[in-house]
């Protein structure tokens, strides 16, 4: 796609950085079909093809609109059109640069900012985990927008983290509200690692990956969130002490393994950042090398729940990573189950389903209605944010694929 930048972007990083991305796009519109949001709204503007030209003008010097951040809101970066586009378009980084454009070009009403700044604070906050705690108490009172929100109590194992030292070690990212929200996928990762004969290492000053900042437009503030995870594992991975950085939230995998990218121009963190998102590890990846020694501990259990499998966006499109949790899970002996419209959006992404309620409800029902027919006896999947989204919506268990094989070992 022809672009010529304006002069405000001519020798910039960001301009550099766009035009590069929006040249690749040859308007074939294959990205279209798979976007969510186009099918849900039908509307050009609301889908990347749409999205690419709307942000093209704002580089060649249009001056961008509410109208033009409404759409770029709209987007769940859920990256499903880098899955079918033929021209390998980095539609994701193009969308982290626009917003971040757009925010500083246009205002926002102040109810809006207001809860824009209250999720960077506040789901990021000290204080995150005692305002769940009490959000939990207070759980049936609550309106039915933030119970969403809430999970009903921990599962009793939650604090039950493995004492034993291994020689193979790697390190894990807690994140930000699921240790508050869903703690035993914390735990339960630790256990089943350490069934499989690896220590679970926690670097405390870790937080945030980065991720919610960013999608916010708080580009800056998401790069210090990166940075400071980097100066919290640095001692660890400099030493050679851990063989990965294991995520057990896809959305913070994705984020974490772009850490190199994101601090390319950094000279104090570039090769750091490099290091980093090269040891970078979802928990799928290591799972398949675990099977054997899981299957031994597994062999005195025989009954598996039937499992249906929500993959995150995050996971199948943002990390590339399909098929590893079911054929592993199915080599274990699990009965596990992908429903139809399997490369879709549960319409959680992140804060999305608290600033797009409608557009996520929506994505969830059709969501859940495909996943229903499976009639399982629980839903799976690997990103916090789908878990809880998806269980505010129906009766049927949801987990993580971690817990579900914790409790297999557990039983």
């Amino acid at each position: 796609m022809q672009t010529t930048l304006a002069p405000e972007f001519q020798g910039t990083p960001v301009g550099e950085a766009a035009e590069a991305i929006l040249r690749k796009c040859v308007h074939c519109g294959f990205c279209t079909a798979t976007c969510p949001t186009y099918q849900l709204l039908g509307d050009e503007l609301d889908g990347p093809r749409g999205r690419i030209y709307l942000m093209k003008q704002v580089f060649e010097g249009a001056m961008p609109t509410r109208a033009t951040q409404l759409h770029l809101d709209r987007c769940l970066t859920c990256r499903n059109c880098e899955s079918t586009c033929p021209s390998g378009v980095q539609y994701g980084h193009l969308l982290d640069i626009g917003r971040q454009v757009v925010e500083a070009k246009v205002d926002r009403p102040a109810g809006e900012n207001a809860v824009r700044w209250l999720l960077k604070a506040g789901l990021t906050s000290p204080l995150f985990g005692p305002a769940m705690a009490l959000g939990r108490l207070a759980r049936p009172l609550l309106p039915a927008a933030l119970k969403d929100k809430v999970p009903g109590a921990t599962h009793p194992r939650a604090k039950l983290w493995p004492q034993t030292e291994h020689p193979r070690k790697v390190l894990m990212l807690m994140g930000c509200v699921q240790p508050a929200m869903l703690p035993n996928i914390n735990a339960a990762t630790a256990r089943v690692l350490d069934a499989a004969g690896i220590q679970t290492l926690v670097a405390e000053e870790a937080g945030c990956c980065g991720a919610l900042r960013t999608h916010l437009g708080d580009v800056d503030g998401g790069l210090a969130d990166m940075r400071r995870n980097i100066d919290a594992w640095w001692p660890l991975v400099s030493q050679g002490r851990v063989e990965a950085i294991v995520m057990n939230a896809s959305g913070c995998g994705v984020t974490v393994k772009d850490y190199g990218h994101a601090l390319a121009r950094d000279a104090a963190y570039a090769d750091k950042a490099r290091r980093v998102s090269e040891l970078t590890r979802d928990l799928s990846e290591l799972l398949p090398a675990l099977v054997p020694a899981l299957r031994t501990r597994l062999a005195h259990n025989p009954r598996r729940p039937r499992l249906a499998y929500h993959p995150p966006c995050t996971l199948q499109h943002g990390q590339q990573l399909r098929g590893g949790v079911e054929s592993a899970l199915a080599e274990l002996g699990f009965d596990i189950t992908l429903p139809a419209e399997s490369h879709l959006c549960c319409g959680s992404a992140g804060t999305y389903s608290v600033l797009q309620p409608t557009l996520s409800h929506q994505l969830r029902e059709r969501k859940l209605g495909h996943l229903g027919t499976l009639a399982a006896e629980a839903i799976v999947s690997a990103n916090i944010g789908c878990i809880q989204h998806l269980q505010a919506g129906t009766t049927t268990p949801v987990m993580h694929w971690v817990e579900a094989l914790d409790d297999a070992l557990q039983a």
